[in-house]
């Protein structure tokens, strides 16, 4: 767990009722647990009430329990391996339903994005694809999926866009050799955060390149090293990546370019639907 929670909980642990240091002493053992708990449970692991929870919380300084809970899970969320996200999931879920569990869970990740996305950084972000010369794209492992979706999209909207890909040790280096200021990379990073992304977005700052990164949170490896950083609620689902709510941002940024450039998409698919129509790219329901 991050030293600085430790710290905080060792320089109150003088102050804490006895209740409170059996709270404090099952967080620091099983933080990878308790992360994901909500304060009752909590409570009920350690024998104590929900109000001795929450009175625990804002004794750390933080507003409530959701408030500790938070950086709780943001200090490890890229700590955790696999067997320990599965542990942490099948202790969250229980015996609900799986598909109900999961699905309310993307719902509110989603909601959660659009209580606190910034409207200015989305709208600079897609000024800045506007203006760019060629266009980069980087998510490499499970975030692979979202640059490859932006990518097949912007390849209709955009002449020059690349998705870089990392399928060799180093080898995005190579793709991204002769960047330029007038470039933008779209460096997408979510836990368990990639060092690949950090090394790249690392390499184009240093080109100049305009960066836009989307991520998570403030606690992000690439938080601070975007021109315009967008952030997406992402949580675990076991072992695997909920990826819905930066999916639902990547959508937003490829329908507010396309209405951007208007007339020109619009001619665009013109031509294409065209050609689809000739070679049969999609079967037809003559019904």
């Amino acid at each position: 767990m991050h030293k600085d929670f430790m710290a905080l909980i060792n320089a109150n642990m003088k102050d804490f009722s006895k209740g409170q240091r059996a709270i404090a002493k099952y967080i620091m053992e099983n933080y990878d647990k308790a992360a994901f708990m909500t304060a009752s449970r909590l409570g009920k692991a350690v024998d104590v009430s929900e109000s001795t929870v929450v009175r625990f919380a804002s004794q750390l300084g933080f507003g409530g329990y959701p408030g500790m809970q938070k950086a709780i899970q943001e200090m490890i969320r890229n700590k955790l391996t696999s067997i320990q996200r599965i542990e942490v999931t099948n202790d969250q879920i229980g015996d609900q339903d799986i598909l109900t569990s999961v699905l309310q869970s993307d719902v509110d990740k989603i909601r959660t994005t659009l209580e606190n996305v910034d409207k200015a950084a989305f709208n600079e972000a897609v000024d800045t694809l506007m203006s760019a010369r060629r266009i980069f794209i980087m998510g490499v492992r499970s975030s692979a999926t979202l640059a490859g979706f932006m990518g097949f999209y912007f390849n209709y909207l955009f002449d020059d866009v690349h998705v870089v890909q990392n399928d060799a040790g180093g080898e995005f280096f190579e793709q991204l050799m002769k960047v330029s200021d007038q470039d933008v990379i779209v460096a997408f990073s979510f836990p368990r955060y990639s060092s690949d992304t950090v090394k790249a977005v690392e390499f184009c700052r240093r080109k100049n390149v305009k960066v836009i990164v989307i991520t998570d949170s403030g606690s992000s490896p690439l938080a601070t090293k975007g021109d315009v950083v967008l952030y997406a609620s992402s949580n675990m689902v076991s072992f695997v990546d909920s990826l819905v709510a930066p999916m639902s941002v990547v959508n937003a940024i490829i329908v507010a370019v396309s209405r951007k450039k208007g007339a020109d998409v619009a001619q665009t698919f013109s031509q294409l639907e065209k050609i689809w129509e000739e070679y049969k790219v999609y079967e037809i329901n003559d019904d």
